[in-house]
């Protein structure tokens, strides 16, 4: 039985592409949160820092989305072909064996 160490260390598991997935949903997220938080402060300088912030966030964003664009990692414009990637994807994660 393969310790927690060695799935983390196998390649199969971390690479390019589930690190810059992880990304670029994490920084969707972001950007929901600064948009929610940008309509929730009353203060001009507070409104500027989050939006500041929020500039900076859809800017990375659309790097990491281009970047996964120009590697094939991210389908954005053939939905048919995502939808293949996602399942194939999903395959692989079905077929780990479990902790």
């Amino acid at each position: 039985m393969s310790s927690i160490l060695d799935k983390i260390n196998n390649k199969d598991l971390i690479n390019d592409e589930v690190i810059a997935t992880d990304l670029l949903v994490t920084a969707k997220a972001a950007v929901r949160s600064y948009a929610v938080a940008i309509t929730e402060t009353a203060s001009p300088e507070i409104h500027k820092i989050l939006k500041k912030q929020l500039d900076e966030t859809i800017q990375l964003h659309h790097e990491v989305a281009t970047y996964m664009i120009e590697q094939e990692m991210y389908h954005a414009y053939d939905v048919d072909e995502q939808v293949s990637h996602d399942l194939e994807k999903a395959k692989l994660a079905l077929d780990m064996p479990s902790s």
